[in-house]
């Protein structure tokens, strides 16, 4: 971007990335002003060459980018002190973090050095400005973020002495913003991107509509379930012949894409991953725990092993294996390899308090994949 952009430029020519087949009335409206002043604005960005005409062509942009979709909130987690007893009162310890699903998969691939911009929905709160400040500090784009009426959303996790969820509950209300409205306004930034992202927080009509965008735009979707009841969200997308290029389940979520209980065995899993791929989903990647994971394409599939971990706390492993695929993709390795950069990137995971570990870089997962 020319460094001789003001302020105002930069906030038009970030809308205009997010959505250029918008109208000088839509900018706006979005910006606040009027269309005359988005007209001169539009005027000084082809001046300064970041547009290259009125139709709101863009200079070239040489880095790939992540677009990530989904669940943006507060994280409360809890920790007993000793082994959890039901019904009662437990010593312990409460902590407060940036949290969701798309939004710690898209910290982890900021903090891997790709290029990430989150699409999410946060309230007008505190708890929001908060968030929205500690995702951008981490290296996150958050300029497609929505900022919906109502509180931001919680995460409220119970873990025991040995850092295993117990129990969680996800008030997830500002999701409701996020809708395919919101995405069409933000299209020129998924249709822009290397890959797209989106977690199960989405509600199924807003995730049928993504997964449209992207089939137009021919850029590779990726579903990360969240949860087995957040897993059915899409069902009703491959329903309508809308399947993203991968999923990435675990072994109970997988067996909710398939409407059946699938048993922990690789044979089992091999099966399953066939059916979904007879859906239209080309990679199928599925977490087992302290088993590893199973990835399953049409080229064939392998089994990883999880690599030797000191477990802190299991929360975001998950979301640290995807970011780091992704990452590893994108610097030209092939999918094998991407899922053991995932794993390196879930075992240093495990081993942080923290959900997204601060520590997590290129070198970190290569120093730990050279010592698997």
């Amino acid at each position: 971007m020319p460094p001789s952009l003001t302020d105002r430029e930069r906030e038009l020519l970030a809308l205009i990335r997010e959505a250029p087949l918008s109208t000088p009335e839509e900018l706006a409206r979005r910006l606040g002003t009027s269309r005359g002043a988005v007209n001169v604005h539009v005027s000084n960005l082809i001046r300064k060459g970041a547009l290259l005409g009125r139709g709101y062509v863009l200079a070239p942009d040489a880095s790939p980018w992540v677009a990530v979709v989904g669940g943006a909130n507060v994280d409360l987690k809890a920790r007993t002190l000793a082994p959890a007893m039901p019904g009662t009162s437990n010593p312990g310890t409460v902590t407060q973090a940036p949290g969701g699903v798309a939004r710690n998969v898209a910290e982890n691939l900021a903090r891997l050095g790709v290029d990430t911009r989150l699409v999410a929905a946060v309230g007008r709160d505190p708890q929001g400005e908060w968030l929205l400040a500690e995702t951008e500090r981490a290296g996150v784009d958050v300029r497609s973020v929505l900022r919906a009426d109502g509180p931001t959303g919680t995460y409220a996790a119970v873990l025991d002495d040995q850092g295993e969820l117990l129990l969680a509950v996800a008030a997830m209300g500002s999701m409701d913003a996020l809708t395919p409205a919101a995405l069409r306004e933000r299209r020129g930034v998924l249709r822009g991107a290397a890959w797209v992202v989106a977690d199960g927080n989405l509600s199924p009509e807003t995730l049928t509509h993504l997964l449209a965008l992207c089939a137009e735009a021919s850029v590779p979707a990726v579903f990360e379930p969240v949860s087995e009841p957040k897993a059915a969200r899409l069902l009703p997308a491959l329903e309508a012949g809308l399947a993203p290029h991968m999923v990435t389940p675990n072994v109970g979520e997988l067996g909710v894409l398939l409407g059946q209980a699938v048993p922990n065995t690789a044979q089992a899993l091999r099966e399953a991953a066939q059916a979904l791929h007879a859906r239209g989903i080309h990679t199928v990647w599925v977490r087992r725990g302290e088993r590893g994971s199973l990835l399953s394409s049409p080229d064939g599939v392998a089994e990883l092993p999880a690599l030797p971990a000191a477990v802190t706390d299991v929360t975001g492993a998950g979301d640290a294996m995807l970011a780091a695929f992704l990452a590893a993709r994108l610097s030209g390795a092939g999918p094998e390899e991407a899922a053991r950069h995932g794993h390196a990137a879930a075992a240093l995971t495990i081993e942080s308090p923290h959900t997204v570990s601060p520590t997590l870089t290129p070198a970190a997962v290569r120093s730990r994949l050279a010592g698997a």
